[in-house]
């Protein structure tokens, strides 16, 4: 695959542990914010309430698609700051 970085075993484990630590945190929030929002602090039955289960739903489904879009800008920038490297390094 050309224009990819070669990483070694030691920096590939670096990326794969701030991969899951990224995902452990993004998972912490979006439980935090959604739980915030959608169900009461006082909790008057063990279960879920339709309104609260459809809130819940919805609000995990805004999240994951913002946190979507939000990855595909930053590769998008990502890749354009490497390309805009690689012409300058190709000009010099």
């Amino acid at each position: 695959m050309a224009g990819l970085p070669q990483f070694t075993e030691e920096q590939l484990k670096l990326v794969q542990d701030i991969e899951i630590e990224m995902m452990t945190d993004m998972f912490h929030r979006m439980t935090a914010a959604c739980h915030k929002k959608c169900i009461p602090p006082k909790y008057y039955t063990p279960e879920l309430s339709k309104g609260e289960s459809v809130c819940l739903d919805r609000c995990i489904a805004k999240y994951l698609d913002v946190q979507e879009r939000i990855g595909k800008k930053l590769q998008q920038i990502s890749m354009q700051e490497a390309s805009l490297q690689n012409n300058q390094n190709d000009v010099k």
